[in-house]
């Protein structure tokens, strides 16, 4: 038997799941190679770590496929000065890839158990440049302005409070909409507030607890 290898699968997750989804961005190629998703996966799931699946955290909470994670993190275009504002921190390992690119993170988990695991793994990757907080953040999330804003849950709609803890040329990822049929939208917002919305891709992921829902007519 031959024992696994982890930097092979590791190799192997970025050219033949990431790579061939249209993440050509090298920088984020690298991070995909050098910060390691085994030590942000639940124990029972460590042999799946590099598999292009969905990994479980909880029975509400769940891992994106890496492919994902690469995808949404290339569109984001994050700058070193950025300041970035992650909703549902799950395992912590997207936010470890955010703040590898941003000058810092702040991530809300309405899971305690799920925020205190990810804070001791970020710290345990020596992130210094991330805060953990546990609370709902499905409809935004404290008084500060970001340049970024990531909901890792779906929504049926982007409630209006996010808007307002954007920054002019700041940008905001979501899956917005219903099973089945949810889109992965960037939107920008421009210096003169218009919101300018780019669909990535489809998929489907489980909803944001508490996430706004639209006003909903019964006859």
């Amino acid at each position: 038997m031959h024992a696994f290898d982890v930097e092979k699968a590791r190799y192997n997750m970025v050219e033949q799941q990431i790579r061939p989804w249209e993440v050509l961005d090298q920088r984020v190629l690298d991070l995909m190679l050098t910060v390691r998703r085994e030590d942000f996966v639940p124990a029972a799931y460590r042999a799946l770590a590099f598999a292009d699946l969905e990994i479980p955290l909880s029975p509400r909470a769940a891992m994106w496929p890496p492919r994902i994670e690469a995808r949404v993190l290339q569109e984001l275009k994050l700058q070193p000065e950025d300041h970035v504002l992650e909703i549902g921190t799950g395992s912590g390992y997207f936010t470890a890839l955010l703040a590898s690119e941003a000058a810092n993170v702040v991530s809300v988990e309405i899971d305690g158990e799920l925020a205190t695991s990810a804070a001791a793994r970020l710290a345990r990757a020596g992130f210094t440049n991330v805060r953990i907080a546990t609370g709902d953040g499905a409809r935004g999330y404290g008084a500060e302005l970001y340049d970024a804003i990531v909901l890792t849950g779906s929504t049926p709609l982007l409630p209006e409070r996010v808007w307002s803890q954007l920054k002019p040329g700041g940008r905001v990822f979501a899956i917005v909409g219903d099973p089945p049929a949810m889109r992965a939208r960037l939107t920008l917002l421009s210096a003169a507030g218009a919101r300018v919305v780019t669909d990535l891709f489809e998929t489907v992921v489980a909803p944001l607890v508490n996430a706004a829902q639209p006003v909903r007519f019964e006859f």
